[in-house]
């Protein structure tokens, strides 16, 4: 497993760590998923050390604070918020599949895993710059898989609700927190472990028959 990160060096090698003691390899790669040459460089790098790419996740986005009260509302909003956002999210995925495409092209194989986000059909908070990225996202893989199902690639979304504990989370209030629960029909927040789980389904074969799918992991949430 490779492990991209832009800065925290001790997080990314401590999941390489993990990786291997379970018995598989781990691998952390610093890279800049915004630059095409970084990413460029990074799967270069990684194709020859291994000789090919069976799975991505994209996961990156540009830092965001998750709190209703200090947001920015729409009319408060400039093009550069939006901007930032669309490159966190979408511009950083563009890149890494224009990477890896062709060496999946190549074997006929490949999962490709976008993780947007469930307020892309259900905005509890409108946060406008960062929910129109993902959803742009989400329009962004339906197309791809559309077009690269012929040579045997998946795309599908995996879009959780609220995740606590993450760095993005740490400043939600309590009083959204149980806003979300309440109306949660399993009562209670994704966890880190909760999203994982359809990650790697959608990794495994035992999805090879989906793409251009989304996974709500909210607890049922939007439904």
């Amino acid at each position: 497993m490779i492990i991209n990160y832009l800065q925290n060096h001790e997080r990314a090698e401590q999941v390489a760590a993990e990786c291997t003691s379970l018995g598989g390899d781990g691998w952390a790669l610093q890279g800049d998923v915004t630059s095409e040459s970084a990413i460029n460089q990074m799967i270069q790098q990684v194709e020859l050390e291994t000789g090919k790419i069976d799975v991505v996740v994209n996961n990156a986005f540009t830092p965001y604070q998750f709190d209703p009260e200090n947001r920015k509302l729409s009319w408060e909003l400039s093009w550069d918020d939006y901007q930032t956002q669309l490159d966190g999210s979408v511009r950083s995925t563009h890149y890494m599949c224009q990477a890896v495409v062709p060496i999946m092209k190549k074997q006929s194989h490949g999962s490709i895993i976008n993780v947007i986000s469930n307020l892309v059909a259900r905005p509890i908070v409108p946060y406008h710059e960062y929910n129109t990225a993902k959803t742009a996202l989400l329009g962004y893989s339906r197309n791809l898989a559309a077009e690269l199902g012929s040579f045997g690639i998946r795309v599908n979304c995996v879009a959780p609700g609220l995740v606590y504990p993450t760095d993005s989370s740490q400043t939600t209030k309590e009083e959204l927190k149980e806003l979300i629960i309440a109306q949660t029909p399993l009562k209670r927040i994704a966890t880190p472990e909760d999203v994982a789980g359809p990650v790697l389904f959608l990794a495994s074969d035992w999805s090879q028959f989906m793409t251009g799918q989304t996974l709500y992991v909210d607890g049922g949430f939007v439904m």
